[in-house]
């Protein structure tokens, strides 16, 4: 009730609001929602190491003085062909084009532990961005503290971006040989082309000055530090929309104004890109009341942490196949929170599965869905689960 109240009220906004939206996309599992959360600083959006446990796009609500964020977390760009093969609803091939079309800010998020996708981006993100030129963009490297080889960032940054940030062209050095096993704590050199708009954000993000100023390196234990930068001043093509056959030879965009690098699950570098984003808002109206998180109800808040650790704990063809039921919501006598939830799937083997040797797997899905419902609603919550077989 008190959630349907905020949502429902006028914003408290004060006398001269800013605002921006932004887009969170990137290939499914890249780590959209924990980025999320971390800005957020709490959970409120589902997160599991399997793919696709965004299943709608949801909003998060950060408000800072007189500056709100308004956090757009989307399912992974997937294909159609791969929507009918993970049974996803068509509102995952059309929330993440819907999340752009509104937003005033673009990252595009990319995991760089993942070696088979990391050297370009997907084509459904490249159709994403050259659908929307217009709309900034920036680049943010994903679970760099996962890299034992740091160099490989360098030609990560060149492909990603074809070599151009911010409208000027990229130019990156490396301190140290490629044929090195490991980084050996010797430093990464990114020479920026661009001066950006708004400088006055940490140098954690690649940035430069016309005088040797601080660009962004890190070591082999994945501690950013200070490198010298130079500028170059040679001018490269503004945003353009691209034909479904430029895509076709493209692997990175030439048109992201910014570049971050961190670690979102371990919260490294998050706060650095919050405080650019709180930069980044222009006036205008707040949507949400200060006291919002999500505009999620708390049923739906619930259902997605069910969920991800269903997924968590289960074979990958199980989960996209359990319905789940809320049977009772209610507060206790001590102002705890009473929650039961009905798990149905399809066949008994998933049941088995979902119940466990003894009731072990269904006991900790509930004990750990259970403790973040906590640490989300801030009270007590007695959550049971039961699972039985579609009818």
């Amino acid at each position: 009730e008190e959630q349907d109240r905020l949502l429902r009220h006028q914003p408290d906004q004060p006398q001269n609001p800013k605002v921006l939206r932004i887009a969170i996309i990137g290939a499914p599992n890249a780590g959209k929602s924990t980025l999320s959360n971390q800005l957020l600083g709490r959970k409120v959006f589902p997160v599991s190491q399997k793919v696709h446990t965004t299943r709608c796009k949801a909003r998060g609500v950060v408000t800072y003085e007189d500056t709100q964020l308004i956090i757009l977390d989307t399912p992974g760009l997937t294909s159609p062909f791969k929507a009918k093969r993970h049974k996803l609803d068509e509102a995952m091939l059309t929330d993440p084009w819907d999340s752009v079309k509104h937003a005033d800010l673009v990252l595009v998020l990319v995991d760089v532990s993942d070696h088979w996708t990391r050297n370009c981006l997907s084509k459904e993100v490249l159709k994403c961005l050259s659908r929307f030129p217009q709309i900034p963009s920036v680049l943010v490297l994903n679970k760099v503290d996962l890299l034992k080889k740091k160099f490989i960032l360098l030609e990560l940054i060149t492909e990603l971006t074809e070599g151009i940030v911010n409208g000027k062209k990229l130019e990156v050095r490396s301190a140290f040989k490629h044929n090195s096993s490991s980084s050996a704590k010797s430093p990464l050199q990114i020479t920026q082309a661009f001066p950006p708009e708004n400088s006055a954000h940490e140098p954690r993000c690649l940035q430069e000055t016309g005088q040797a100023q601080e660009g962004s390196s890190l070591d082999s234990h994945g501690d950013m530090r200070a490198s010298e930068s130079s500028l170059v001043t040679e001018e490269a093509q503004g945003p353009k929309r691209c034909g479904p056959r430029d895509l076709k030879n493209m692997k990175g965009w030439p048109c992201f104004q910014e570049i971050f690098m961190l670690a979102a699950l371990r919260g490294e570098e998050v706060d650095t890109l919050k405080r650019y984003l709180l930069m980044q808002a222009k006036p205008g109206p707040w949507e949400f009341h200060s006291g919002v998180l999500t505009s999620q109800s708390p049923q739906e808040i619930c259902d997605n942490i069910i969920r991800e650790k269903i997924l968590e704990y289960l074979p990958l063809e199980v989960p996209y196949g359990v319905i789940q039921v809320t049977e009772m919501w209610e507060e206790g006598p001590s102002g705890e929170l009473l929650i039961m939830q009905n798990l149905v799937v399809p066949r008994k083997s998933h049941m088995m599965m979902l119940i466990g040797k003894g009731g072990k797997v269904i006991s900790r899905i509930a004990q750990e869905a259970g403790q973040d419902l906590m640490n989300v609603f801030l009270c007590d919550v007695h959550l049971k689960l039961k699972v039985e077989v579609k009818s």
